[in-house]
């Protein structure tokens, strides 16, 4: 495995230590509470200790995520452990201002897991501190996953060569030597010998085996034995794409390894609660951005003649159609416009997007920039027609187009945001808008929103993609 830089590791742990303890002392210092030096230095090495048992420091982890809800999660796990040590010490420290002093914590180390991240990705794309991989199947197995893996670049494997089983065209531009034989060999070590010397001539990491009819059951069991006994990792690809790792289960039956997908979450508590912060945001958020909605207002109705709101039909959830509102960015009559500069779109897909459109005019290119021409949507989101999270909202006439594939995107209520706006925005090519609100569609989960709306606003102070 090429190695991750070796700051990585010190960065997070000072950050940590210093996150937690530092603003622990300043505030029982502040207010003259006692033992505020000892209590920073436990909550700093406390704080340390939840990311270090949670394997968080682990050199497979860290920088692999920029998400919050697993830095949350552990700090609910940090304020458990200090009240039941708060507990059992007899301490007399206010909880109340305890917790308060520990809130730093949270998007220190956020800052520097999301710098860390994107250091280790920019240098992913110069093909460093990547995991070598060994791909062993049927060429067209290993040709379709070595595809796979080239066209995404959010993940450190890379295929450095290929042991293909069998016969058959291999086109995938790996390089190859030996193939194993169609049939199992009769010495139950041929197989593993040959893919061990493959390994270590491709200097790889892992093997990552696709199974198929000349590589499964006694024959792929007998592989694992070989490489395990030769100290060499072993992955097995089930042919599933996009597919969170949250829906699969594992286990047996007569011996048999069975993998069980989960279907997506449709019905159930996860559901309510998304409908009851969909609402009861949607409500809040009107009420205390009235002057930031009253200004906009202003501003687009004092800036170009028209009409303040754009009122315009999409396609809901189901195919059913409703009127979506936003501050007006464009001149009046800009419709009729469209088809004129179809020439020019600069989407290779059904939407139309110009990253300078002419009908655009100058306050809605900041309200656009700023993602403000947006906000009249919570209106959509109060009447239940669309949601703080979801699949892009589409016209009639992109849907009008759509594939049975695409038309799964209408199986949810569409979104303010959604996994297309912290990705890039206009950026993003069709095929990637439609795998993103795919993804989205059949892994959705209540934490997984509160993630995206968390990651949406870094998306709109970013304001990359937005024109």
């Amino acid at each position: 495995m090429g190695r991750k830089s070796r700051w990585y590791l010190p960065a997070c742990l000072i950050t940590d230590l210093v996150g937690a303890g530092v603003p622990v002392t300043l505030v029982l210092s502040a207010s003259r509470q006692p033992w505020a030096v000892p209590s920073g230095v436990v909550a700093g090495l406390a704080w340390a200790a939840v990311q270090l048992f949670r394997s968080r420091y682990a050199a497979r982890a860290i920088g692999e995520s920029r998400g919050t809800l697993p830095v949350l999660h552990d700090w609910f796990i940090l304020l458990g452990v200090l009240a039941v040590g708060h507990a059992a010490t007899g301490t007399r420290l206010r909880a109340p201002l305890c917790l308060v002093a520990l809130l730093p914590a949270l998007p220190l180390t956020l800052a520097c897991r999301k710098a860390v991240h994107r250091h280790l990705a920019a240098v992913r794309r110069r093909a460093q501190a990547v995991i070598k991989v060994l791909v062993v199947g049927e060429p067209t197995a290993v040709d379709g996953v070595t595809a796979h893996l080239a066209a995404r670049t959010d993940h450190p494997y890379v295929a450095v060569g290929a042991v293909p089983v069998g016969r058959g065209p291999f086109a995938s531009g790996v390089r190859s030597g030996e193939r194993l034989a169609a049939a199992a060999p009769e010495s139950p070590t041929e197989d593993a010998s040959l893919v061990v010397s493959a390994v270590h001539r491709h200097r790889a990491d892992l093997v990552l085996v696709v199974p198929g009819t000349a590589l499964s059951g006694e024959r792929l069991r007998r592989l694992s034995w070989g490489l395990h006994d030769a100290g060499v990792e072993l992955f097995v690809a089930p042919g599933l794409v996009e597919v969170s790792v949250k829906r699969l289960e594992t286990g047996s039956a007569g011996g048999l390894s069975l993998l069980r997908v989960a279907p997506p979450v449709r019905e159930g508590v996860q559901p309510l609660l998304k409908e009851v912060l969909d609402r009861s945001a949607a409500l809040l958020g009107l009420l205390v951005l009235a002057p930031v909605l009253l200004v906009v207002a202003a501003a687009v109705k004092l800036s170009s003649r028209g009409p303040v709101l754009y009122l315009h039909e999409r396609i809901g959830r189901a195919g059913r159609p409703f009127v979506m509102w936003k501050f007006r960015t464009m001149r009046v009559g800009a419709d009729r416009q469209k088809a004129a500069l179809a020439h020019e779109n600069e989407n290779d897909g059904l939407m139309f997007k110009m990253r300078r459109d002419p009908r655009v005019t100058r306050v809605g290119r900041w309200l656009r920039r700023a993602s403000l021409d947006e906000l009249p949507q919570l209106v959509n989101v109060l009447k239940g027609d669309m949601s703080l999270v979801g699949p892009r909202p589409p016209l009639a006439e992109e849907v009008a187009h759509y594939t049975s594939v695409e038309w799964r995107r209408l199986t949810v209520r569409p979104g303010m945001t959604g996994l297309w706006q912290i990705s890039g925005r206009s950026e993003l090519s069709w095929d990637e808008t439609v795998q993103l609100d795919l993804s989205y569609v059949d892994n959705w989960s209540f934490t997984s929103d509160v993630d995206v709306v968390a990651r949406t606003f870094r998306a709109v102070v970013d304001g990359r993609g937005a024109y």
